[in-house]
């Protein structure tokens, strides 16, 4: 598409951003509203494949009903001609995925800094009812002042369509990144994007990620039956909680890991003070809240996964991180109510006899 292209006559093209497996992404200016846009655009041998159109609606969809700080913003979705196409809030930054190749790896404050930022978005999603299903560092824009913000809703699935035996032949999602459920054609959960997250903690810790291939079958037999290497044998920096939080994320087992995104963002913020100045505000639920959102609240058959109930981040933290639980307030004011009730029913009593005794003949 040529520069200063004007589309639905309305969004004027700018210069290309890059470029994805299904969309082309261009900078360009909403004449309406007078800001700067993100417009990705399906790819013309694609808009006329019923498949990767609905993906590309879906994306739309998904994302529209999510605001979150740490979520891109949807603006509009429209048709041009033969051009499908969705407005996008414009992030100026990279994704995170260049950041890991130009850095090599990351120190522990920035990777929990940006990692924080990633749970806390695609925990939103889980509590909307919603499973990213590919979640890589290529779908992560980090702006100039470190601000993350999570993208591609194209294969998010929605957790009242999910059903727990679901097998499907075609896998979708990245080989490097999806998780052992979704790599052997099972039913994703909220679970299967903290696995993929654990993938990017990994990778941005040790500049290397725990399985690599060149076949996507051998990928996806090791992210179902190969132990990854401890991060620390390549980054002894890592502190060891760190380690042992990255190591239950990557377990095989769903059950096994972290339940949601918030559960895993806020073990992660137990490791101290964060730069805010680089991170902005982290917003995650107060604990027992992690099943309410506004706009969905799954139905049957998943209303009883386990992956969505309520959990104790006390229990979740003394297990990994084995740190000190807080003691709970005394309440004060309602034991000496209690102890002065007590002290007026002591003092009723002689006088109670003194009454019997009166009037006993």
């Amino acid at each position: 598409m040529e520069n200063s292209t004007l589309l639905n006559n309305r969004y004027r093209i700018i210069e290309p951003l890059g470029s994805g497996g299904m969309a082309l992404v261009y900078k360009a200016i909403d004449e309406m509203l007078e800001r700067v846009v993100a417009v990705k655009i399906l790819r013309e041998d694609y808009a006329l494949d019923r498949d990767f159109l609905e993906r590309f609606k879906q994306e739309a969809k998904a994302a529209a009903n999510l605001s979150h700080p740490n979520i891109v913003t949807v603006y509009d979705f429209g048709l041009d001609e033969d051009q499908v196409f969705i407005v996008i809030e414009y992030i100026d930054g990279t994704d995170l995925k260049s950041l890991i190749r130009e850095k090599g790896h990351f120190n522990t404050e920035d990777t929990v800094g940006l990692m924080a930022q990633a749970c806390a978005g695609v925990g939103y999603a889980h509590r909307a009812g919603l499973v990213h299903c590919d979640i890589k560092p290529h779908n992560m824009l980090v702006s100039k002042d470190f601000r993350l913000k999570v993208t591609d809703f194209g294969i998010a699935r929605a957790l009242a369509t999910i059903h727990p035996d679901e097998k499907s032949e075609i896998v979708w999602g990245s080989p490097h990144y999806f998780s052992p459920e979704q790599a052997a054609g099972g039913a994703p959960s909220p679970a299967s994007d903290v696995y993929s997250l654990g993938i990017i903690l990994y990778e941005m810790l040790t500049g290397k990620l725990p399985f690599e291939a060149s076949e996507t079958s051998e990928l996806t037999r090791m992210h179902r039956e190969e132990v990854p290497l401890p991060p620390r044998r390549l980054n002894p920096y890592i502190p060891e909680h760190l380690e042992e939080i990255i190591l239950k994320v990557l377990s095989k087992e769903p059950a096994a890991r972290y339940r949601t995104a918030d559960q895993l963002g806020r073990v992660l913020l137990s490791f101290g003070k964060l730069n805010k100045d680089k991170t902005g505000p982290i917003v995650l639920p107060q604990p027992g809240n992690d099943n309410q959102h506004p706009v969905f609240r799954p139905s049957s058959p998943t209303e009883n996964d386990p992956s969505l109930q309520p959990f104790s981040v006390k229990e979740e933290l003394s297990e990994s991180l084995e740190v000190e639980e807080e003691e709970e307030g005394f309440d004060w004011m309602t034991w000496a109510l209690a102890l002065l009730a007590f002290t007026s029913v002591l003092g009723l009593i002689p006088f109670w006899l003194f009454i019997y005794f009166s009037v006993k003949p």
